[in-house]
């Protein structure tokens, strides 16, 4: 190569420089060497923050403090920053991962971490997805925590801290006796507490359930209550015949009391005499209501409803009511037996006489054939209902 020609490639490979730079809108837009996410296939994401405090376009975006990718973009829509971040497509998060604005050191950079869910994880992280306010945080920065220790140094409770000390000293000396007694007392609560927490909480939960039960009642309390002084009301104005309606019972009372004073012993015999009685019934058992059954059904007992099929029974009776013919069957059985009847009955013996009084015959005997003692059904004539 000449010397003419070096001179001409340093000026184009300047030139060429120049127009690159020239391309570019800030410095922000130029990759990092060895920046993560450069190369291969990425996809994008977003995350919306409240304040970014200090982030800067290429800063890291890690994952378990491993850095994966960078912050691409930040824009402001609104109240709220949008960071827009470029990650490798091997990066696996869920749908509903979370983002934190944190620092590497006190002093440190800012990046961003992305995490899962602690619970619930749903879904994988894909390009375009947006992380809403509500999953994104950032911790407290060290202007924030040197305020609030400012605040606290100058005219707060820093220069009490010794009175503190002091009082605590004073009412903690001499008495450490009874504040062991009472940290004995407080673990024996606590412990009595812890043990019947079961039972706490189900009081606890049948309160709820009454609270419940009285609200959905509070219109009928409410009228409850509304007519609760009409009813007092009503009581106050008769109050005088109340009260002589308990002198009235007081005065019953007292009757009541002489009554059975001076009735107690006829009662006491009264319950004596009662004893046999209820014992011969208690005796009885189960015979008495089983007699009563009988007496209801006679003359079928409850068994015969077992084989008599329908609702009533064909009972044919044939009564013969004539006196002669009752008195005539009488006679002949009183008869001289037949071949292998009955023995011949006594005569009749005679009555004795009574003074003042017709003499009464004697009946004849009836031992032979040829008795004229006349038949019963000459001295009653035959035929009548049958």
């Amino acid at each position: 190569m000449s010397r003419r020609t070096a001179p001409r490639a340093v000026v184009l490979a300047c030139l060429a420089s120049l127009l690159t730079l020239a391309g570019c809108t800030s410095a922000y837009d130029l990759p990092l060497p060895g920046g993560a996410a450069n190369s291969g296939p990425v996809f994008r994401i977003t995350a919306e923050f409240e304040d970014v405090l200090d982030l800067v376009p290429q800063s890291s975006v890690k994952v378990d403090d491993v850095t994966v990718g960078s912050v691409e973009r930040i824009e402001v829509r609104g109240w709220v920053a949008r960071v827009t971040m470029r990650l490798p497509a091997s990066l696996k998060l869920p749908d509903n991962a979370t983002a934190e604005l944190r620092q590497t050191s006190l002093l440190g950079e800012k990046f961003v971490q992305l995490a899962p869910p602690a619970t619930g994880a749903t879904g994988t992280l894909s390009d375009g997805d947006d992380i809403p306010l509500a999953r994104t945080t950032r911790n407290p920065e060290v202007e924030e925590v040197l305020g609030a220790l400012s605040l606290l140094l100058n005219g707060g409770g820093v220069g009490q801290l010794k009175i503190i000390e002091t009082e605590l000293n004073d009412a903690l000396r001499g008495n450490s006796g009874a504040i062991r007694d009472l940290v004995t007392q407080l673990n024996t609560f606590v412990g009595g507490l812890d043990q019947q927490k079961s039972e706490i909480v189900r009081a606890i939960d049948n309160i709820d359930k009454l609270s419940g039960t009285l609200a959905a009642q509070k219109d009928l309390i409410g009228q409850a209550l509304d007519q609760i002084p009409v009813g007092l009301k009503i009581l106050a104005d008769q109050r005088e015949q109340l009260t002589r309606l308990l002198k009235a019972l007081s005065d019953l009372g007292a009757v009541g009391t002489k009554v059975i004073a001076a009735s107690k012993d006829d009662l006491e015999a009264n319950l004596r005499s009662l004893g046999p009685i209820l014992g011969q019934l208690a005796a009885a058992g189960d015979d008495l209501p089983t007699s009563l059954q009988l007496f209801l059904t006679y003359p079928f007992p409850d068994q015969a409803l077992q084989v008599i099929k329908g609702d009533y029974v064909n009972l044919h009776l044939s009564l013969d009511a004539n006196l002669g013919d009752v008195l005539g069957n009488l006679s002949t059985g009183l008869g001289k037996p037949t071949g292998t009847g009955l023995p011949q009955l006594p005569g009749l013996p005679t009555l004795p006489g009574v003074p003042g009084a017709p003499t009464v015959p004697t009946l004849p005997s009836t031992g032979s054939a040829g008795s004229s003692v006349p038949s019963w059904a000459t001295l009653f004539p035959t035929g009548g209902a049958r």
